[in-house]
């Protein structure tokens, strides 16, 4: 009886240990772009917007990959997938942007939108645990 309650114990904690991984542990890919988002993002909240001219190529390259990379099967859903695919629609036009100078009010506006559908897929993504 001991050994059947220990192998209980045993099980919940490694389902527990499971469950407790990151979105960005799981899938790597989104993780980068979040860390591109983060360093041009919060950067723009203070109206800093210098990363993000400098970065937005990069962004893109990063929201794209993301559709190229081995996305963890749990996450493979048509919502995930049509976010994601949103995602590196307003990343590409986001970039565009960049080139063409657009104003800063723009680039805020169109950053901040870009940054919604990155939470959206996050939490898209927690929904799925």
């Amino acid at each position: 009886m001991k050994m059947k309650s220990l192998a209980i114990v045993l099980f919940a904690m490694a389902i527990n240990t499971m469950s407790a991984q990151s979105t960005f542990d799981k899938w790597p890919a989104i993780k980068e772009f979040h860390g591109v988002m983060s360093q041009t993002f919060h950067p723009s909240e203070e109206g800093n917007l210098e990363p993000l001219k400098t970065r937005s190529e990069e962004m893109a390259t990063k929201a794209a990959a993301i559709l190229k990379s081995d996305i963890p099967a749990e996450f493979k859903t048509p919502a995930i997938l049509a976010s994601a695919e949103k995602l590196q629609l307003k990343s590409k036009a986001l970039h565009k942007m960049v080139v063409a100078k657009a104003s800063d009010a723009e680039l805020t506006k169109s950053l901040a939108e870009l940054h919604d559908v990155f939470h959206e897929i996050v939490g898209l993504c927690s929904e799925k645990k």
